[in-house]
């Protein structure tokens, strides 16, 4: 069969090579994809929202599955037309997509479905926002953009002047466009971080290998947040027994109220959790692969990666075996663009990319690239995602790192402390 992946991130550089891997795919297709899709696939110059576009390319190709990956297009609704379309698509409808296009009724779900989750407020105007914080105990709080704003839109404040500036940044100078119109101002949890990524279809849910992104852009999780600068996969501090109750409290709740609210969900459930002392809370939901967690997760995945996703989106999620893993752990270090998460330059050459694919058990992933006089350039912040597996997390760091240090640009940059909380 023929599959397309939609986007052109690094996230859809792994599902295009997880996919290429089945036995059953006669060719694989990008759209828009960057330099490295171009590698293991057929790029199609199409932009990922161009809903008509993808639709006639679809036709023209016999497209059987189609894989939306980023939110932006899942929320324009992208799955829904091609469905309707009659092409197999594994990714949430419009409705269902919401659940991450607006974090205020993400949390309107929660509460219905008793999920825990932080205590928040929800405002649309900026004085009653700068009310509520006034009439606050100084404490840490956490200010959010109600809308999609890449990964980016969450500002974590440890005093209520830092607040004030937040819901100033969002509202009123609109950093982040019309995703701040509505702002989110909830208590900060403690804890660490972990994403638990579902497969969902109808009533079937298949959680994959537990991961734990790096947000913050520098070591030690300081700085301001990103799209993530790094991932590893398994989370140690996920147990089987957290990981059952993450299924009962969290997954299983959120699936049935979504069908309940005529959104039946198919896709990638994305729950991002904080391991508190309380038991596991809610974050945010997300409704596609994470990036940079697909990365590791999808290159410890053995199973047929193909026929998992065509069997949920062709509703037949429970036929399918219990997932296969490599039990070996997988780290994704980040490499990003000088200035990132703020303004950046593009187009500096990447030199160094043949020598850490030699490297074994590595794969560097493509995310803002792309290809310009024959050579391989910087196209966005977050650049290439270097992925290793090893034995344990230490040998898999080490296989990262040095593949890292294969590869150069002028203003490259990245953590150095990936997987570290895992030890």
């Amino acid at each position: 069969m023929k599959v397309l992946v939609i986007g052109q991130g690094g996230r859809e550089h792994a599902l295009v090579c997880k996919l290429a891997e089945s036995k059953s795919v006669s060719q694989v297709f990008c759209a828009p994809g960057n330099a490295g899709t171009k590698i293991d696939a057929t790029n199609v110059d199409i932009n990922a929202s161009d809903i008509p576009r993808i639709l006639a390319f679809a036709k023209e190709e016999s497209i059987r599955l189609a894989v939306v990956g980023p939110e932006v297009p899942l929320v324009a609704g992208m799955a829904d037309a091609l469905r309707e379309a009659g092409v197999a698509v594994f990714g949430p409808s419009k409705a269902a997509a919401e659940l991450e296009g607006s974090k205020s009724f993400a949390k309107q779900m929660m509460w219905k479905a008793n999920v825990p989750t932080a205590k928040s407020e929800t405002f649309s105007n900026f004085e009653a926002a700068e009310g509520f914080l006034e009439e606050r105990e100084e404490q840490p709080l956490v200010i959010k953009a109600d809308g999609l704003a890449a990964g980016k839109g969450v500002l974590i404040c440890d005093t209520k002047q830092e607040a004030r500036d937040a819901i100033q940044s969002l509202m009123r100078i609109k950093e982040f466009g019309d995703a701040g119109e509505t702002v989110i101002i909830e208590e900060k949890l403690i804890g660490q971080e972990v994403s638990i990524l579902a497969i969902v279809s109808g009533d079937t849910i298949i959680p994959l290998e537990t991961s734990q992104d790096h947000k913050a852009a520098y070591d030690g999780d300081l700085g301001p947040n990103t799209g993530g600068m790094g991932a590893y996969s398994p989370a140690p501090l996920v147990t089987e027994e957290l990981m059952d109750e993450i299924i009962e409290k969290i997954l299983v709740p959120m699936v049935n109220v979504m069908k309940t609210e005529e959104r039946p969900f198919n896709g990638v459930l994305y729950a991002g959790l904080m391991i508190t002392n309380q038991g596991p809370k809610v974050l945010e939901f997300n409704v596609r692969f994470g990036d940079p967690e697909a990365q590791p997760v999808l290159m410890r995945l053995k199973t047929d990666l193909a026929q998992l996703l065509l069997a949920a989106a062709e509703e037949r999620l429970d036929s399918i075996e219990s997932l296969e893993w490599d039990e070996r752990p997988a780290i994704c270090v980040v490499m990003a663009s000088e200035g990132y998460p703020g303004d950046y330059e593009k187009g500096k050459v990447i030199r160094g990319l043949n020598e850490a694919a030699k490297l074994e058990d590595t794969k560097v992933f493509h995310a803002g690239t792309t290809i310009r006089d024959d050579e391989i350039v910087t196209d966005g912040g977050r650049v290439l995602g270097v992925t290793a597996i090893g034995d344990t997390i230490g040998q898999a760091k080490l296989k990262a790192y040095q593949a890292v240090k294969c590869i150069r640009w002028d203003g490259a940059w990245c953590r150095k402390d990936i997987s570290d909380k895992a030890r």
